[in-house]
């Protein structure tokens, strides 16, 4: 089967976000039609993925301005940042979140000379623009991916940076993807992802769909492949990029990392640079979501753990710069040392 899947689509002045929590039984679109609706699907895991969130954010600001109908553009400002200050609220991790709402306002400010309609329509139009460009930035992230990459190799990628976590494509995945089209054969290995099994639900799912070899491993048996010679690259994504190269991703990564460096396996970071955060010297300044006891002691409402058991849930782990081969993005892969080259890239 080779089938791409939509994570969100904008269709007839209305925001659908696939219920990701549903899959892979049920694809289940769902209308968004408040801010409140939109802030509880990034909240609440309905859709994931830190370029999606970003994505999602855009279009939620329209959506929570778009009944707005003061004239006065300082009244019509106070409620842009005001929707804004509350979709930030939904999930503390993932840059892209702030860097899409930071971008919107940044849009609104600037079209003061504007009647009341042209700049909600400015807005919606910007929300089209993040989430247009996404899919040019992932298709290069791939293409760049690819040129260290071999036919043949056995990959290894943890959580899901793919289509689901983003417009297109997906980050990790984009050059599994790309591979497919020029008649390259990758194996792909994806790890399950606990406690919420992103890996085993959405990246499995995705990738088969899309016509990929994909081998579903639980997390505790990566480091046992990689012995056995069965791992020759590992491609992750990140929500966070920090000026030293430390990297925020799905908790398991650091680990992956750690173990590569022993098996001298390279360890890919692919993220687009909004992702990258400079303001930010280490990964110690990220901050880590901590996510409800229920995700790890039951699932789809079944107990698998001693009720009342104490319960430590990180939804991320920083995984250090020094095991880190080399960032991916669109404008090209990033060496050590992070802390000068990155900052390269945005010049």
């Amino acid at each position: 089967m080779s089938e791409f899947i939509k994570p969100l689509e904008w269709k007839d002045e209305v925001l659908y976000i696939l219920n990701q929590l549903k899959l892979p039984e049920v694809e289940e679109y769902n209308p968004k039609l408040t801010v409140e609706d939109v802030f509880h699907a990034i909240r609440d895991m309905e859709l994931r993925g830190a370029p999606l969130i970003g994505i999602t954010a855009g279009y939620g600001l329209y959506i929570g301005i778009k009944d707005i109908t003061t004239e006065d553009h300082d009244l019509f400002m106070e409620q842009v940042q005001k929707v804004a200050d509350y979709l930030a609220e939904s999930r503390p991790t993932a840059v892209n979140l702030f860097w899409a709402l930071d971008r919107m306002v940044a849009k609104a400010k600037t079209l003061k000379e504007l009647s009341l309609e042209d700049k909600k329509k400015a807005l919606l139009d910007e929300a089209k623009e993040i989430h247009s460009e996404d899919e040019t930035i992932n298709r290069a992230i791939g293409d760049n991916l690819i040129s260290v990459l071999k036919d043949g190799m056995s990959l290894l990628t943890h959580c899901n940076a793919g289509i689901l976590a983003t417009s297109k494509y997906g980050t990790a995945t984009s050059p599994m993807y790309i591979a497919k089209e020029m008649g390259w054969n990758f194996k792909v290995y994806a790890d399950e992802t606990r406690p919420y099994l992103q890996g085993a639900r959405l990246t499995a799912y995705e990738l088969a769909r899309g016509g990929v070899d994909v081998t579903l491993i639980c997390d505790n048996m990566a480091g046992f492949l990689m012995s056995q010679g069965k791992i020759d690259a590992i491609i992750t994504g990140a929500d966070r990029v920090v000026a030293n190269g430390d990297t925020a991703n799905k908790i398991g990564t650091m680990s992956l990392a750690i173990l590569a460096k022993h098996f001298n396996i390279p360890f890919y970071v692919a993220v687009p640079t909004p992702t990258i955060d400079l303001t930010m010297k280490t990964g110690k300044e990220i901050p880590i979501e901590e996510r409800g006891h229920e995700e790890v002691t039951s699932w789809f409402g079944k107990q698998i753990a001693p009720q009342g058991i104490n319960v430590y849930n990180p939804a991320f782990d920083v995984t250090p710069s020094e095991f880190i081969t080399g960032i991916v993005t669109e404008k090209g892969i990033v060496y050590p040392p992070y802390e000068e080259n990155l900052k390269k890239i945005f010049i």
